[in-house]
């Protein structure tokens, strides 16, 4: 069945894509983030649990577009292993895929300028394991479905790591600030808006969670004195008059608490680490102080 299969030089892996140019391949993966976000039920997934040390851990299976023809289905996590079945037998991008958890197999597959070391385990349409690479996605590995071996990400141990971790998405794009995207997610699996931008930050289950479960859960956060702000407390507004919204306090201004400096994932701009003056005297009344319950203090 892999009558397409050519060798990565110097690895012995095995690609089997279907017909089309590396061109093509590359095209898609640079025109696709907003339409293949679309298409994998952010909100369906956005509660996918992290797999354990000792193996997946079983979530409801997400939904991905794939691209190109006569991808091979394998039985085991190893593009070596038989052939189960293949995806888009018929027709270029034919098929969709649900994926319930991914496997860094050490071994990178590539096509064109796209490569990935990540195989995905299907629940359909063909129960196996197929390679990232098939899946019509800019990311190397899928986006909020859990890593088989990999231990759960925790919150942010320190207030510093927080910060720091902040401070990556200001030059993550080749230099510039991520953008701002309610729909799309990150290459790290984080949704590219506020909520998702500090759920990154604090290292919680991608692709994140939203501005009402920042606020709320108190698993996550618990409210503060505002005069009591320190570098990685929140501001929050959780009500949405205008919009909901949610920022990183760094650190005050001056003595007289006027202002502060913060990190920000706002829309029309991206990231961002500026003054803000959201929840003080004379700013935007609707954002409360929360602190991460991660800190000890």
């Amino acid at each position: 069945m892999e009558e397409h299969g050519t060798t990565q030089p110097g690895d012995g892996t095995t690609l089997v894509p279907g017909p089309g140019s590396a061109f093509r391949r590359t095209l898609l993966r640079r025109m696709l983030p907003a339409v293949a976000a679309a298409g994998l039920g952010i909100t369906g997934i956005a509660g996918v649990a992290h797999g354990a040390a000792g193996g997946p851990q079983r979530t409801a299976a997400a939904d991905f577009p794939t691209w190109g023809t006569r991808w091979v289905v394998h039985a085991d996590a190893d593009t070596r292993s038989p052939a189960v079945g293949m995806v888009n037998a018929s027709a270029p991008g034919k098929d969709r895929i649900t994926a319930d958890y991914q496997v860094d197999t050490g071994r990178r597959v590539c096509e064109g300028s796209s490569c990935s070391s990540y195989m995905a385990h299907l629940t359909g349409p063909v129960s196996g394991f197929l390679t990232v690479v098939a899946v019509a996605i800019p990311q190397d590995r899928l986006p909020g479905i859990p890593v088989q071996g990999a231990p759960p990400p925790q919150p942010g141990v320190s207030r510093q790591e927080m910060l720091a971790r902040a401070a990556t998405w200001l030059t993550a794009d080749n230099g510039a600030q991520v953008s701002y995207s309610q729909a799309k997610v990150w290459k790290d699996g984080y949704r590219q808006d506020c909520s998702g931008y500090v759920s990154m930050a604090l290292r919680l289950p991608t692709p994140g969670t939203n501005t009402v479960g920042l606020a709320t859960d108190r698993g996550l956060t618990r409210p503060v004195p505002l005069g009591e702000l320190k570098g990685g407390d929140l501001l929050i507004d959780a009500t949405g008059d205008n919009n909901r919204h949610v920022v990183i306090f760094e650190k005050w201004n001056d003595a007289a608490h006027s202002s502060y400096t913060a990190f920000e994932q706002r829309g029309g701009h991206g990231t961002d680490h500026r003054s803000l003056t959201y929840g003080l005297p004379g700013g935007d009344a609707e954002f409360t102080p929360y602190r991460p319950v991660a800190f000890s203090d």
